[in-house]
């Protein structure tokens, strides 16, 4: 029995020549240097075009209406996330990696009928996300956002629940066998270097520096922090979010505060402004990176010390703690399961915090 015809053209190496190259209705096409992001772009290009695939559905379709183009479903899924991916009044991190992955949807695709954009366009589409360097995680994200407009789509009857299911038949790049790179492990920083930089910084990036290596807070929950949110009463101090990553899926985050988290928070009692910490999104991590840079070490983010805290927690007392301690398990079932792992997290901020 003769072999099935690949669906997708395969980029395959030309030996002799290390080149690139794809084979499109017999006819060979070298792309450049194989594996460069050069060839791989050059790669994309050639197999969205009609003629790659006779029977390929990016074929012209005459007169008839087709429904909307892909252009017009992602400008009208734009305004719609714009709306929707919104905290604190403004549009989220969503809606910037939402922008990424589609504008070179829209440069290759922008006037095909979405009707007909399929898997075999989506892994175009995962191709250039690979050609732009972008990590396997990443890749799997935007593909993921891709799928997450046309399933809108189908809500909005614009698309057929065909096209969004034949998109779902796309596999998901596996660590190993891809050519995407996968991010290193984040690893818990060497306390000499802690230190190094720590003296590099401002007064309030300090703080807000220690504060997360004694809490293992995510950074945007210290930048939401308010003096009226904390519980004094009790040892170990605590604070109920009223606002975090996960409060959308009705999860709880309580923060502890141990001894040396509180000395940092009563010097910083000495502002009178609402918040506890007065720092804009992004100034501690460039003040850690700046300093990393002038120490001429590796570079850490303010997510490491979170990292360090849980490592901390981890080595003394176990993974039940670190686990509570950052807010990993959620408290969603019995109000038992709820006062145990605040009961952890709190042991843990006694301890470590």
């Amino acid at each position: 029995m003769a072999r099935a015809k690949a669906a997708v053209p395969s980029y395959t190496l030309h030996r002799p020549t290390g080149q690139a190259r794809v084979r499109l209705n017999g006819k060979d096409h070298y792309l450049g240097l194989y594996g460069s992001a050069e060839s791989r772009t050059r790669y994309a290009e050639l197999i969205s075009q009609p003629q790659a695939n006779p029977s390929d559905p990016i074929a012209p379709h005459g007169l008839q209406d087709a429904g909307p183009a892909v252009a017009e479903l992602v400008l009208t899924y734009l305004r719609f996330a714009q709306t929707y991916y919104v905290k604190d009044g403004k549009p989220t991190d969503e809606v910037a990696c939402f922008k990424s992955a589609v504008s070179p949807l829209v440069t290759l695709f922008g006037v095909l009928p979405s009707k007909d954009f399929g898997p075999l366009q989506l892994q175009v589409m995962r191709t250039q996300y690979i050609a732009a360097g972008w990590t396997r995680r990443f890749c799997n994200a935007s593909v993921n956002g891709l799928r997450r407009i046309w399933k809108w789509g189908v809500s909005q009857e614009l698309v057929p629940v065909t096209t969004w299911h034949a998109l779902t038949t796309v596999a998901p790049l596996k660590a190993g066998k891809c050519d995407a790179p996968d991010r290193p492990k984040r690893q818990a920083v060497p306390r000499a270097d802690l230190m190094a930089v720590k003296r590099k910084l401002t007064r309030r990036c300090r703080a807000m520096f220690d504060l997360l290596r004694f809490t293992g807070a995510r950074p945007s929950e210290i930048r939401m922090l308010e003096w009226s949110m904390l519980d004094q009463s009790l040892p170990v101090w605590s604070a109920t979010m009223n606002d975090h990553k996960t409060a959308h899926k009705g999860k709880i985050r309580v923060l502890h505060f141990g001894p040396r988290a509180q000395r940092v928070l009563r010097r910083l009692k000495r502002n009178k402004s609402r918040k506890i910490t007065v720092i804009g999104p992004d100034t501690l991590s460039e003040a850690m990176r700046d300093a990393c840079d002038e120490l001429a070490i590796d570079r850490f983010s303010p997510y490491h010390l979170r990292h360090c805290h849980g490592t901390t927690v981890r080595d003394e007392l176990g993974h039940e703690h670190a686990q509570a301690a950052l807010g990993h398990a959620a408290p969603d079932t019995t109000a038992i399961y709820t006062s145990k792992l605040d009961k952890l997290a709190s042991e843990a901020a006694a301890k470590c915090g």
